[in-house]
């Protein structure tokens, strides 16, 4: 059980997504927690190598127990400070809805998500559009249907869940994406059209304070540009 005289230290980037999941976490719980930046455009410390080897954000610190993963972070959360996100594990319901949201996850994430990160090196409108074209055959297939229920959040919540922590930034980057030429034009009135779940859903994801609380769109898509740039140059190499 979770306690308010926890010593919770975060080492996070705010421009990375995987981290954010572990903000919109503790921003939805409001657990208070220290913050250490970590560079991701640097080689790592020594310092932060030894309290994560991986080198990767998020790591937390909990009392000095370290743990690292972003998902991980976050279930660890959610069951260390009990509120509407899940159930508790040790019912019933719980053990369903939590198999539900990692079936729901699982989905998006491998699915569609990691899809879509094809374009930051494809050439030409026509691989750009086929790409965007199987993204959205995935996600109409894989997650629009566990979202027939969503009244608004996950599992017809009326309050965030586990499943828009584990999603939401990603949710957000790629609505943000989507209103510049990073993305093709057509893939989110293809989202809108195609999976009307989805698109509704992902509305009100975007815009939740828990969501949007680290969230600069700017900085993340001259950030996006950026890698884009670098990972092409690195592909003409």
């Amino acid at each position: 059980m979770g306690s308010t005289d926890a010593k919770l230290i975060l080492y996070t980037n705010h421009r990375c997504p995987w981290a954010h999941r572990a903000h919109i976490i503790l921003e939805e719980l409001k657990v208070p927690f220290e913050e250490v930046i970590i560079d991701l455009d640097t080689p790592r410390t020594p310092e932060y190598l030894k309290i994560n080897p991986r080198g990767l954000v998020p790591a937390l610190s909990y009392n000095g127990e370290i743990i690292i993963e972003s998902a991980i972070v976050a279930n660890f959360l959610a069951d260390a400070y009990p509120s509407h996100l899940l159930p508790p594990s040790n019912t019933p319901e719980g053990a369903l809805r939590r198999a539900r949201v990692a079936l729901f996850v699982d989905a998006f994430i491998s699915k569609f998500n990691s899809q879509l990160f094809a374009l930051y090196t494809a050439e030409g409108e026509a691989a750009r559009a086929e790409i965007a074209d199987k993204a959205v055959a995935a996600l109409v297939k894989e997650v629009e249907p566990l979202l027939a229920d969503a009244s608004p959040y996950f599992g017809g919540s009326d309050k965030l869940t586990q499943a828009e922590v584990l999603t939401g930034s990603f949710v957000i980057r790629h609505k943000s994406l989507s209103k510049t030429d990073l993305y093709p034009s057509n893939l989110w009135p293809s989202i809108v059209e195609k999976a009307p779940n989805f698109a509704k859903w992902a509305e009100v994801v975007a815009v939740h304070p828990s969501v949007t609380s680290i969230f600069k769109e700017q900085e993340i898509i001259d950030g996006t540009r950026a890698r884009i740039a670098k990972l092409k140059a690195q592909k003409q190499q």
